[in-house]
């Protein structure tokens, strides 16, 4: 089976909220596919992101690469809405001074396809 990368934009997937935007590195950098660019945050902690799948998804793996990311908690939703978001994902990140976090997340084996996924960090 292909395997796709569902957290881009040209798969039709959305950031439809962000806590935080910079006009040079704004939140759509976050499903753009280019590794060159990516979304800043502009406040204190916690920053979050809710990005809209538009159909029902089956995700097997996250790979996140950030930086200075203290704790990455991802939370789903199956409703048709971003509304009652259950948690799904909770994980302390290693903190590297400078250094990109390269995070490789195999998502809970009984994890339900949905549309929305909201991150916080």
């Amino acid at each position: 089976m292909r395997k796709v990368d569902l957290c881009s934009s040209t798969e039709g997937t959305e950031v439809i909220l962000a806590t935080s935007s910079d006009e040079k590195h704004p939140p759509e950098n976050i499903i753009d596919g280019n590794p060159e660019t990516f979304w800043t945050t502009t406040g204190m902690f916690p920053q979050e992101f809710i990005i809209c799948f538009h159909k029902h998804v089956k995700i097997e793996k996250l790979m996140i690469q950030s930086y200075l990311v203290r704790t990455l908690r991802i939370e789903k939703t199956t409703s048709k809405e971003p509304f009652d978001f259950e948690q799904w994902v909770e994980k302390d990140l290693v903190h590297t001074e400078g250094q990109l976090q390269n995070e490789e997340i195999m998502t809970p084996e009984n994890s339900l396809p949905h549309p929305w996924e909201r991150a916080s960090g």
